[in-house]
């Protein structure tokens, strides 16, 4: 079932949609290598260390994107999401621009309260900004859209690099385990 947008796209941007929604995986060559990669993320992140997290978000977007065989793509990291009236702004993808690599750029802390996001947002929010790059560069979309295929991916993603590191550790966020929720009957 698309999301309500599909009505108004045009005929081509529908086929792109149908093109983008039918695809659910993003297959890693090698996972199991990327893996220890994600550690050094989430001490960054607990760290507070904007340097530090975009030195270890850099090398695992590298790492990955290199496993696909896909472009590169640079990452930035900032301190304080922007926000308005429509809300906060939690990632960015600017396509390649004048031979310039395409950039991801995410930011560390909730605009709120400046906390900083907790480690399974925050790498979720860099795995959906790099399905974006993918989406162009390796699917070779027109566009990219947010469709039932595009979460897919990205959690498909998701599971192949943070594997059991997601699950029983403690979020940066809220000390509660990551992946799970924990119900009264738990408490």
């Amino acid at each position: 079932m698309p999301f309500a947008y599909y009505d108004s796209l045009s005929a081509r941007n529908k086929d792109t949609y149908r093109k983008s929604d039918g695809i659910h995986r993003v297959p890693l060559n090698a996972p199991e290598i990327l893996r220890p990669i994600v550690g050094p993320v989430r001490t960054a992140l607990e760290n507070a260390d904007r340097r530090q997290v975009q030195n270890a978000v850099q090398r695992l977007v590298t790492a990955m994107v290199d496993d696909l065989g896909a472009p590169p793509v640079r990452v930035k990291v900032l301190t304080t999401r922007p926000s308005h009236d429509w809300g906060e702004l939690q990632g960015l993808y600017e396509p390649e621009e004048d031979g310039d690599p395409a950039l991801v750029t995410v930011w560390m802390r909730t605009a709120a309260h400046k906390r900083v996001v907790a480690f399974k947002t925050f790498l979720r929010t860099v795995l959906h900004e790099l399905c974006h790059h993918l989406d162009y560069e390796w699917f070779d979309l027109d566009e990219s859209f947010h469709t039932e295929g595009f979460f897919k991916r990205e959690s498909h993603l998701f599971h192949q690099i943070a594997g059991d590191a997601s699950m029983g550790a403690t979020d940066a966020g809220g000390g509660e385990p990551v992946g799970r929720s924990s119900t009264a009957a738990e408490q």
